[in-house]
């Protein structure tokens, strides 16, 4: 199975800059896509012959998850069952007969980490939401969470390291998630990989200078290691500030 993840921007601005081919020759089985800023109604997704499931923000032209899938799921949901984080179109769950798949984009602790208390009160509740899913089958859980784990996922991390995305306490949260039984695919396979990112700012020409972050993941639970046959990020598209990354697996 082929499993691909993306946060395009802005789906409308990114279908101007090739989505739907991206999308085509991936040949993925299952395509998640994080920040549409969408609300339904606004275009009319072509489906190229995958079933789709769009989880908007009430908020109009902010955040958003979608998910193109060739197979119709047994069932699907959006959120996480939380009142206070469900206003924010972040997460789609889609389940299938071996595993739950769960596409999210994590909320960004903003400038000066304004937003970092949220951030950690979220983190707890959606580590509590996938251990719920794990008590019925495993989980594959892909989109942008919003962290650079790591030094090593990152260029610069000793000028970051108080920036959003790479704070202590947003770090050592990703680090209770893999202590609780999940597995980071690319690290497993590639532990010591430098130099490859997922996210460039769009100033300073970060991306000419590949000065970027790994911070757009393909996480599954420990028990679907043995299946992890690829994890790739797909350092060469376009059209967005982040690029496409994957995973191949067999279940």
């Amino acid at each position: 199975m082929k499993l691909v993840s993306w946060n395009v921007n802005g789906i409308r601005a990114c279908i101007t800059k090739g989505f739907y081919d991206v999308l085509k020759e991936s040949k993925a089985d299952i395509f998640c896509v994080q920040e549409t800023k969408m609300q339904e109604g606004q275009i009319e997704l072509e489906k190229h012959g995958y079933y789709t499931y769009m989880n908007s923000a009430e908020k109009k032209g902010y955040s958003g998850t979608l998910v193109f899938s060739k197979e119709k799921p047994l069932n699907y949901s959006y959120g996480i069952g939380i009142e206070e984080h469900d206003h924010e179109g972040r997460v789609v769950t889609l389940e299938y007969e071996k595993f739950y798949l769960v596409n999210c984009y994590t909320p960004n602790s903003q400038n000066e980490l304004k937003r970092l208390d949220y951030r950690m009160h979220w983190e707890d509740d959606f580590l509590a939401y996938l251990k719920s899913l794990e008590k019925s089958k495993p989980v594959i859980l892909c989109g942008d969470l919003n962290v650079a784990h790591q030094e090593i996922d990152l260029k610069n991390p000793k000028t970051n390291r108080k920036n959003a995305g790479f704070s202590d306490e947003e770090r050592a949260k990703m680090t209770n998630l893999l202590e609780n039984g999940f597995i980071d695919t690319y690290r497993y396979l590639y532990p010591d990989q430098e130099g490859v990112y997922s996210w460039w700012s769009y100033r300073f020409n970060a991306r000419k200078n590949n000065a970027g972050w790994r911070i757009d993941y393909f996480i599954v639970s420990d028990c679907l290691k043995e299946g992890i046959k690829e994890a790739f990020i797909c350092t060469d598209i376009l059209g967005s500030d982040h690029c496409p990354v994957g995973l191949e697996i067999d279940l």
